[in-house]
């Protein structure tokens, strides 16, 4: 981080140019992103004592820790504008008056043992003023530009001392004019007892515990009539407050909903202050910066190095599997396949390390980086199932990454599999060769560029692999399933493909965490929104489902073909397929999903627009944020959508109607 001295940070300001650095004597930490009406403040978030004062110091390290507000810095990172203090409040405490300012005793104990010379003072008192001036030009400089500004004075409190019940949130405002700010303060406490962390009960009062009376709140008091400041105290409920030890979980859920409390607080301050009321609701992504932060994009240009050939389909689909369905069939009470797959060519050691040494904890947006830990636990997951390919641990980490079914989704497909068939079969008249041409069709149609070839070594009658549509040599499809399989193909996984590419995130090609429930859902949600989605169709979603469970259940590969096959009267092609893809690998849970994925799809096409879905590989969990990151303009909006969506098409109503019904 560049150092800066501080007339140089007050001619940034003045200029209203964004930068990121620390004071020259190290101070102070500086983050403007962008020019907001918004400040967030961590005074107290350091614990830097200088080692002249040090020798001086009555109290131990951990005595001065104890005091101290660590990892408040850390929650307000995503805001756009960040003053975090890096010194010890017992070298000089920012939130006294200067003349108050450095401790002889504080909280019952002799802060020194040796007396501090007049050099020593003042230069203490020097960088409280100096933080003091940046503060002031700070402020000043938001209310010319905006009319008002707003700040968030974050500061942390140690609670087991009280004998009284305190809240996890308390907001002192005794130096605010409520009057004049009470629908802001009202609706900063609602979003705060809103928040939620794991294994605690989350409350917010106003001055309970505090009243806002630290000299912050007095200065914007004093020199400022437009600033509305908001000192918050947050109960130590994310670590050991006698210990010191942290609760990394509790930080984590602390960064994130901190994030969504401020900024969306940030909006309805905004939106209340705009001089023409027409203009549309301000949402919580104008708040935050509109550039791609850079230490996302070297994360993200780190981890798609490493991790893009990790196509996990290539590695599973058996490379015997015409020879073992031709053995079985001949046998299929006593032969049980013996499938042999791909030899895997990265090193999972290797992967895993580079994996856990990528520096994700300098990205500084809460949301972002919540997102990127999640995609690199996932993929160590999946490093993990293909390491195990062929093994018994393989149903084991195929839990651990897919899952499995519960009672609502064996369920949903018991019902779907009491239907009785109302509709004469269709013929599989068109040809492998036909359907090839028909997808480079639909490509034309859509304008972009894939490449689509057959193959003999796909279980499925087709599939998208990156930007390349295979088709199952082996195959025949009937008009309804050629149709349906256009919209799932061509129009989610590879308009999704090519979305991806045109993003400057690279993750969305490698795909989010829940892509493959996303994708599928999506993409057999299109398959019915196109008129292509035949009761067959459905059926078959649900003996997969049955597939998957019998499978995790320990029943044998022949038994779940007889099933199959003799219960619910499928061919042996159809029995065999359906019982391989559950069975490959040695269990792959994957295939419950395309049903739980269509139900949470449908349900999401009736409540919200799905369209940030398309940018990528993406999953349902994250559509709050990709709605953010696209508001953001950090990420684009989809270049294609599915033509499923904007089509005109009447359904099957015994469809909708058994749709209707899943749970």
């Amino acid at each position: 981080m560049q150092q800066l001295a501080e007339h140089e940070v007050l001619a940034l300001i003045q200029h209203q140019i964004p930068f990121e650095a620390q004071l020259a004597d190290g101070s102070l930490t500086i983050r403007i992103s962008e020019y907001q009406p918004f400040v967030a403040t961590a005074i107290h978030h350091g614990g830097r004592l200088r080692p002249e004062l040090v020798a001086k110091c009555h109290l131990s390290e951990e005595e001065r820790y104890f005091e101290e507000d660590p990892y408040t810095g850390e929650f307000i990172s995503s805001m756009p504008i960040v003053l975090q203090g890096e010194d010890s409040r017992y070298e000089y405490d920012l939130n006294r008056a200067p003349e108050h300012c450095i401790y002889s005793q504080a909280w019952g104990k002799d802060v020194w043992h040796a007396v501090l010379t007049d050099a020593e003072k003042q230069l203490s008192q020097a960088k409280h003023a100096c933080y003091y001036r940046i503060f002031r030009a700070l402020v000043t400089s938001l209310e010319r530009k905006f009319g008002y500004c707003v700040v968030y004075d974050i500061h942390s409190y140690n609670h087991e001392r009280i004998t009284t019940p305190c809240p996890t949130f308390n907001l002192g405002t005794a130096q605010v004019d409520r009057k004049g700010w009470h629908t802001e303060i009202n609706d900063l406490l609602t979003r705060l007892g809103q928040i939620t962390l794991p294994n605690i009960a989350v409350t917010a009062g106003e001055n309970l515990v505090f009243q806002g009376m630290g000299y912050q709140a007095t200065f914007i008091r004093d020199h400022f009539s437009r600033t509305l400041i908001l000192p918050i105290e947050i109960k130590k409920v994310y670590m050991n407050e006698s210990g010191g030890e942290s609760y990394p979980l509790v930080i984590e859920q602390l960064k994130t909903e901190l994030k969504d409390a401020l900024t969306g607080h940030a909006a309805y301050v905004m939106e209340a202050h705009m001089k023409q009321p027409a203009i549309r609701r301000r949402q919580k992504a104008h708040v935050l910066d509109s550039k791609m932060p850079k230490e996302v994009i070297q994360l993200d240009r780190q981890l798609y190095k490493f991790a893009r050939g990790l196509n996990t389909l290539s590695y599973i689909n058996p490379i015997n599997l015409k020879q073992e369905k031709r053995r079985f069939l001949h046998n299929r009470d006593a032969y049980q396949p013996k499938f042999t797959y791909r030899q895997l060519d990265l090193d999972p050691y290797k992967f895993r390390e580079q994996l856990y040494r990528l520096p994700v904890e300098e990205i500084r947006d809460a949301g972002i980086q919540a997102m990127y830990r999640k995609v690199i636990d996932q993929l160590a997951v999946r490093i993990d199932l293909l390491t195990s390919l062929g093994h018994e641990e393989f149903l084991y980490n195929s839990l651990r990454y897919y899952g499995r079914p519960d009672e609502s989704d064996i369920a949903n497909a018991n019902f779907i599999l009491h239907a009785r068939d109302y509709a004469e079969p269709e013929q599989s008249s068109i040809s492998a060769e036909e359907a090839i041409a028909a997808f480079h069709e639909a490509a034309d149609d859509y304008g972009f560029r894939c490449k689509i070839q057959g193959t003999t070594k796909l279980i499925a009658r087709a599939m998208v692999s990156g930007t390349t549509v295979k088709v199952n040599l082996n195959s025949r499809f009937s008009p309804t399933d050629l149709y349906a399989l256009i919209h799932h193909e061509m129009g989610v996984h590879m308009v999704t493909s090519v979305n991806a590419e045109a993003q400057p995130l690279k993750v969305l090609q490698l795909g989010l965490p829940g892509n493959t429930h996303t994708q599928e859902g999506l993409a057999i949600l299109c398959e019915h929104l196109s008129g292509n989605f035949p009761l067959h169709r459905l059926k078959t979603l649900a003996l997969r489902v049955v597939a998957v469970d019998m499978m995790v259940n320990k029943r044998s590969f022949n038994e779940t073909f007889n099933t199959l096959k003799f219960d619910y009267g499928l061919s042996n092609d159809t029995a065999f397929t359906i019982t391989t893809r559950a069975y490959r690998g040695g269990g792959f849970t994957k295939d419950y999903l395309y049903l739980r994925g269509l139900k949470d799809a449908l349900r999401l096409h009736k409540e919200t627009d799905l369209t940030s879905l398309f940018i990528g590989k993406t999953g349902f969990e994250f559509k709050p944020l990709l709605d953010e990151l696209i508001e953001r303009e950090i990420l684009m909006p989809p270049q294609y959508l599915p033509k499923a969506l904007s089509l005109e098409t009447e359904t099957d109503p015994i469809i909708n109607f058994m749709l209707s019904c899943i749970n």
